[in-house]
């Protein structure tokens, strides 16, 4: 299963829920807003660096550039609207609002 999130972890605690629920090797996609989680030098990194032990991560490219945010997380695979429809055709989606 596809996990999307596109809140934003400063304003509600979607990501640490879906934490609990997201399986190990489930793809994870940050998109929107979500996508300030995979900043390389921001608040979650830590929590983001847990989930990629066991998870594949993905950030939607056009929204990291659309919000400024420059650098990610080392590992975290950048995909644009191409990979993201890819993405969604191979997996059931559950998206975390």
């Amino acid at each position: 299963m596809l996990h999307t999130i596109n809140q934003s972890p400063f304003r509600n605690t979607t990501l640490e829920t879906a934490m609990r629920f997201i399986q190990a090797n489930d793809p994870v996609l940050f998109l929107e807003d979500g996508v300030y989680a995979v900043s390389e030098n921001g608040r979650f990194k830590d929590l983001v660096q847990k989930l990629m032990q066991t998870n594949p991560v993905y950030v939607l490219g056009p929204d990291l550039k659309a919000r400024g945010v420059g650098s990610v997380i080392k590992d975290v695979k950048e995909v644009d609207y191409d990979g993201f429809v890819e993405l969604v055709e191979q997996h059931q989606v559950n998206t975390w609002l």
